[in-house]
């Protein structure tokens, strides 16, 4: 077993690609050199290099490897170019099987030649999502100047190259060098071995392992936020970003001027975070603190005073340009704007922003009216679905378009309109990430539902579903916004409905298709709560739901009831008669229709037809009345019956009479099975 140290170091790398093409480095390098069984992977990233450090193999083994070529019989010059391509004659080749196959036995590789060979093809395509040439005379490319390539194979360099075609690819070349911190500490060092770097890195300023770098600003800014009875709003993404642009994280916080402490948190915080990756505080109350946070890639002699002052200056001609925009977009009333809305076009099939928020009111007060909600907070969700979309016309959403809805939640407070009504302009856009929370406040459900609704069956309409990865209008996030808001306010709405609602007269295109999209993306968001989505897609199977209370209600039943001795043995029963009738409808099916007792000839198919008539009925009303664990206790309850039939009973009995009926009660067991679900979509 060998160490295999590589470190490719650069110009510095754009934050959001470093992750990534470390993964890819870890990656090709483990199916390049598969060979030589890559193993204990590790990868590291930062501002100016990528590297990884696994262990391989010594050598690839001798084989031998076997080529098949044409078939016996195959035209001359397809023999021709089998043989030429590989170097060898016709002689060479062996007879197997009516083909031509090449069997040639393949020396030992060692692990210096392997990576030799591979390593330059790997870094001449590496998959950049952006990518640059330099200097003259090159067609190499990399996301910044590539300097240096370290390759090391148990602390001794492995030769190689990057030139090739009469392409000097700037010289670069294989060595055993590798640099520290730009300014703390210049100049090149030796490599001895993957653990020495990383050690010498950080004694040299550079912490080269990511996770140390997030330890060390989280903490770090915590510290200095806790030293002023303060906390620092959590923000996992600027953490990344930030650990990407320094290779020695340094702490510092500055001091918000007073004169700017009027402008809402929100605009503070995305002013900080996009313009200058700040940090935000808050007190303890949650309102803005007076001060920030950010990232040195240094320690500072004077503490970071010079530095900090600097940033605090930064950050007033920021907040200058903030006050600007706030104290301007106040002046129009937010009712004032939206007519403006019939400049802005939302889609070329769909219309405008002011057609879509005349949708949205209209579907915000059907809503409302489908929660129970009385006639004032109907006419609340209207106007704030009228109003949802106005700041689009605003200075301050144009300039930060993250604040949508925010802004226009402060607007129509500042224009006087109900507390209900500018809330829910503020929160309809919620939950905005798996990790929001949803729209709590009933007028502000109303209208983010709406949103959400009208969304779907515009571009279902106009069939622009998603396909694949792509989803470039985002329809599966806005499916599962809803899901998530009627869940988490357990609202007892009849979704079908109102897609016929929100579909607005519309027909055609793939509006069909909804019900499925929402019963898909249900099941996604159970899957990743590691709940039994196969129960709900046996379920589904029936057709969708409008009401997901009780659909999950129902699918929580089934799956406590699966877990019983009693639910697994029936789920095993459910699926041995069907599989009974599968294959017998095939040969002289279907056998649907009501049995014949006549035709009983055992006392378990009688037991079993009489189980089934007072199951049926019973499930059928606990259905009905929503008492879904008694419905599931009906057929639980069917278990012994079902065991001692099977025991005792053949289904394809001799006499043809006989087969037919006992098939016709076991169609009638899988019936009654049906009124519950589709018990084959189960796995277990």
């Amino acid at each position: 077993m060998a160490e295999l140290f590589i470190e490719l170091f650069s110009e510095e790398i754009p934050s959001g690609m470093q992750a990534r093409a470390a993964n890819d480095l870890g990656s090709l390098l483990t199916k390049a050199l598969d060979g030589l069984n890559p193993r204990d992977l590790r990868i590291f990233f930062g501002a100016r290099r990528i590297a990884a450090v696994l262990s391989v193999d010594a050598e690839i083994p001798a084989r031998s490897v076997s080529e098949r070529g044409p078939r016996e019989g195959a035209p001359e010059k397809a023999l021709e170019g089998f043989t030429r391509k590989h170097g060898v004659t016709p002689g060479d080749l062996t007879l197997e099987n009516g083909f031509w196959v090449l069997n040639k036995s393949l020396d030992p590789v060692s692990a210096e030649s392997r990576v030799a060979e591979a390593v330059p093809e790997l870094l001449w395509k590496f998959p950049w999502p952006k990518s640059m040439r330099w200097g003259e005379g090159s067609n190499f490319t990399w996301v910044r100047p590539l300097r240096r390539i370290a390759c090391m194979l148990d602390g001794h360099v492995v030769p190689f190259a990057l030139a090739r075609d009469g392409d000097d690819a700037h010289g670069l070349k294989a060595s055993n060098l590798s640099e520290g911190h730009r300014f703390l500490a210049p100049g090149a060092f030796e490599i001895l071995s993957g653990q020495q770097w990383k050690d010498e890195l950080e004694t040299r300023s550079v912490i080269v392992d990511m996770d140390s770098r997030r330890d060390m600003v989280r903490t770090g800014v915590a510290r200095l936020a806790d030293q002023h009875g303060i906390t620092v709003v959590q923000d996992d993404g600027l953490v990344d970003e930030v650990c990407g642009l320094v290779e020695y994280p340094v702490p510092l916080l500055g001091k918000i001027d007073a004169a700017f402490m009027d402008l809402p948190a929100e605009v503070m915080q995305v002013s900080m975070r996009i313009n200058q990756r700040y940090f935000a505080l808050r007190n303890p109350d949650g309102s803005a603190a007076p001060y920030f946070a950010f990232i040195g890639n240094l320690p500072f002699k004077d503490g970071g005073k010079l530095t900090t002052a600097g940033n605090e200056r930064v950050l007033r001609a920021r907040f200058a340009d903030a006050r600007h925009f706030w104290d301007l977009d106040r002046k129009t009333k937010l009712a004032d704007r939206v007519p403006a809305l019939a400049a802005v076009t939302f889609h070329a099939k769909l219309g405008t922003q002011a057609e879509r928020a005349e949708r949205i009111s209209k579907l915000a007060g059907t809503v409302a009216q489908a929660m129970g909600l009385d006639g004032a907070q109907i006419a609340q969700a209207e106007r704030a679905g009228l109003l949802a979309k106005a700041d689009l016309t605003t200075g301050m959403v144009g300039e930060f378009p993250e604040l949508q809805g925010v802004m226009g939640g402060y607007y129509a407070a500042h224009d006087g309109e109900d507390e209900a009504v500018s809330r829910a302009v503020a929160e309809h856009y919620l939950p905005r990430g798996q990790s929001d929370e949803t729209a709590k406040a009933p007028v502000s459900v109303a209208v983010a539902l709406a949103d959400r609704l009208d969304l779907l069956a515009g571009f279902f309409a106009i069939g622009e579903l998603p396909s694949g990865s792509g989803d470039p209008y985002a329809l599966r996030r806005a499916a599962l916004g809803i899901i998530r808001t009627i869940r988490d306010n357990g609202l007892r709405l009849d979704l079908t409905e109102l897609f016929t609602q929100a579909e607005n007269g519309r027909t055609g295109g793939e509006l069909a298709k909804l019900p499925d999209f929402i019963a898909e993306r249900l099941r996604v968001q159970l899957r990743s709560e590691g709940e039994r989505h196969d129960v709900l897609a046996a379920i589904l199977t029936r057709g969708l739901d409008g009401d997901l209370v009780r659909l999950l209600a129902r699918t929580s039943a089934l799956s406590e009831m699966i877990q019983t001795e009693d639910g697994r043995n029936l789920l095993a029963a459910a699926k041995r008669a069907a599989n009974i009738l599968r294959i017998e409808d095939k040969k002289d099916g279907p056998h649907t229709g009501a049995p014949n007792p006549a035709l009983y000839t055992q006392d378990e198919e009688r037991a079993l037809a009489a189980g089934l008539d007072q199951a049926v009925p019973a499930i059928e009303t606990a259905l009905k009345e929503e008492r879904f664990t008694d419905a599931m206790q009906a057929i639980a309850a069917l278990r012994p019956t079902l065991d001692r039939f099977f025991e005792a009973v053949t289904v394809n009995a001799p006499e043809p009479e006989v087969r037919a009926n006992r098939l016709r009660l076991l169609s009638r067991f899988r019936e009654t099975t049906a009124l519950i679900a589709d018990f084959g979509q189960i796995e277990g």
